[in-house]
């Protein structure tokens, strides 16, 4: 268990899990301004074969900028990250936890913001089943 995101392992189908996050998601006012699908980047850059990973880069807009308007350097641990990768025929699900990365900045209007945030990523999360 790590403490800087929720994370679960699924018997559901990678494909599947990286919809319903998706979907999920979107339903708690996120977009998804990045997507890194890892497993096709290190075989194009590196010629290495690893399981199907990719990173979702979330964003809800209103608390994105708010937290700029609180702290301009934000955009440093933004957007929040969301993974899907294949383990051992499972399928892991894991949402980084604001209220935590935000810890390491001393602010406390970021403090009031994130909270929120890691409220809808968490219903999001666990909407994934």
């Amino acid at each position: 268990m790590i403490n800087y995101g929720f994370t679960k392992e699924l018997n559901i189908a990678y494909e599947t899990v990286v919809e319903q996050i998706k979907e999920a998601l979107k339903k708690e006012g996120f977009g998804i301004l990045t997507e890194i699908d890892v497993q096709k980047k290190m075989k194009e850059k590196l010629g290495v074969d690893m399981n199907k990973y990719i990173i979702l880069g979330a964003c809800n807009p209103p608390n994105a900028y708010n937290a700029i308007l609180a702290e301009e350097n934000i955009g440093l641990l933004l957007p929040c990250n969301v993974i899907v990768y294949e383990k051992g025929g499972n399928t892991v699900l894991s949402v980084i936890r604001p209220m935590v990365a935000m810890q390491m900045i001393d602010n406390p209007e970021l403090q009031k913001i994130a909270p929120a945030v890691e409220e809808k990523l968490k219903k999001a999360f666990d909407a994934v089943i």
